[in-house]
């Protein structure tokens, strides 16, 4: 599946770079201010709700079109989320495709599907292997408003697909294992740069 997702972000990547009308490619980065859902311990099904952290993402677009426009996005994020006093982290792939327009002068808004593929969880230490699915499905809604050749945008996503990792809780005894819900619920503030 990462295979296929690497396939499908550089194809969408290079027809974007290569098209002859209005194309554009550049970098980005900025920040995620995110939860993921309950964590649950087998224990009695005891849910805990998620504090809101600050994580970061970097990556590339592409871009099609003006007024219209489709921006393919290639992104490499990492997220954590605190349960009480332990931290769920997350280091995923983002491939978002985005639909989008111009509404006044530099403002736009966009919207579309964002796939997502688990590099890598971790919950207070331990390492944890075992999520339901590495390829997840989810939203991006957003505006953003360009300046030549810089660009800020603010985006809602969401996560679509259930999504648990199952973990041994070495903190409970008596039932080997916890879950949490990694489906992202994350606002997310980028600055991109044309190249």
């Amino acid at each position: 599946m990462k295979k296929a997702l690497l396939v499908v972000a550089m194809a969408a990547l290079s027809a974007v770079s290569y098209a002859q009308v209005d194309s554009k490619f550049g970098i980005k980065a900025g920040l995620n201010y995110n939860a993921n859902g309950d964590y649950f311990e087998s224990a009695g099904e005891a849910a805990r709700n998620p504090d809101r952290n600050v994580g970061y993402h970097i990556g590339f677009f592409g871009q099609l079109g003006s007024r219209v426009y489709f921006r393919p996005e290639l992104v490499y994020t990492s997220i954590s989320s605190e349960y009480d006093s332990d931290d769920f982290k997350m280091q995923k792939l983002d491939l978002p495709m985005l639909i989008g327009a111009k509404i006044i002068g530099p403002i736009h808004v966009f919207g579309g599907p964002a796939f997502q593929y688990i590099l890598d969880t971790e919950y207070d230490g331990i390492t944890i292997n075992d999520v339901s699915n590495d390829f997840t499905v989810g939203v991006n809604l957003g505006a953003g408003i360009n300046l030549g050749m810089l660009g800020i945008d603010l985006r809602y996503e969401r996560g679509f697909s259930d999504n648990e990792a199952t973990f041994i809780n070495r903190n409970v005894t008596t039932v080997p294992t916890s879950r949490i819900d990694t489906r992202p619920d994350q606002l997310i503030l980028s600055f991109s740069l044309k190249l």
